[in-house]
């Protein structure tokens, strides 16, 4: 039986220049691969040693990109190793197979969706209504199915983010921060159901997990090992549970870490 790897991408294997946390002296600093270019700009990386166990990674197991990021979001970046056969996008809202969304699969979640929360176009109108213009950049809704704002977060008031929380909450929905972006998702997209959903096609029998936020919770208590990096949603409130390593690298780094972490767990299974 194959193992399973899935992992968040943003912030937990790939980071933006703002996101490295290069704190070494610079004549210490890994050196860097760009694995996403957006509008002619290197925006995403990750070290060189991190590409080098990543391919590895993908010849020993089923690696399953799983992100928030949409369709075409995800399809701009450009991993080493073999391309996954499967990845997850939208929190789970599209299963790529072979690069192409399995229709199937996105109508069993809109329609799950359309009986378990308040739709979306009402959640969006709340934020158009709530958020200040002062410190929002831009509004976006991802592939139909939630939305998020781009703020200055040095000017986001500080308890906006939680009061948001608790309305969305009364509605079947979750808030998330992550970096410059504050995320409104219904409650029951996520990442774990796709998982779930790839670990029966696949057959696995060994569900190994890896992500930084509120919205990779569910991910990371889905498999049976999970770990997460020294930095944000789940580090900055202490979150942990059975079978999910915390780690101490922050950064670039910590990717890099989550890559070792995944091949010994694949080779000692």
């Amino acid at each position: 039986m194959p193992a399973l790897v899935a992992s968040d991408l943003d912030r937990t294997l790939i980071y933006s220049s703002a996101a490295l946390a290069l704190t070494m002296p610079d004549a210490r600093a890994p050196r860097l691969l760009c694995v996403e270019v957006h509008e002619s700009k290197p925006l995403s990386y990750m070290t060189e040693t991190a590409a080098q166990l990543l391919a590895n990674l993908g010849d020993a197991a089923v690696f399953v990109p799983t992100t928030t990021r949409t369709r075409r979001q995800y399809l701009r970046i450009n991993l080493p190793g073999p391309p996954p056969a499967y990845a997850i996008c939208a929190n789970g809202g599209h299963l790529l197979v072979d690069g192409v969304s399995d229709p199937g699969w996105h109508a069993r979640v809109t329609a799950g969706l359309a009986d378990q929360c308040a739709p979306l176009d009402e959640v969006q109108e709340h934020l158009l209504r709530a958020a200040d213009p002062v410190w929002v950049r831009k509004h976006r809704v991802a592939d139909d199915l939630f939305a998020y704002l781009v703020v200055e977060r040095e000017l986001l008031p500080k308890d906006w983010v939680k009061e948001l929380a608790v309305w969305a909450e009364n509605r079947g929905w979750t808030v998330s921060l992550q970096g410059r972006k504050i995320y409104a998702v219904p409650g029951p997209l996520t990442k774990s159901a796709a998982l779930r959903e790839v670990a029966r096609r696949t057959g696995a029998d060994l569900m190994l997990a890896a992500g930084d936020s509120l919205l990779d919770a569910d991910l990371l208590l889905a498999a049976d090992r999970g770990w997460r990096p020294g930095h944000g949603e789940l580090a900055d409130s202490g979150w942990t549970a059975p079978g999910i390593k915390a780690l101490p690298e922050r950064g670039v780094l910590a990717g890099e870490r989550i890559l070792r972490e995944f091949l010994g767990a694949v080779r000692g299974a």
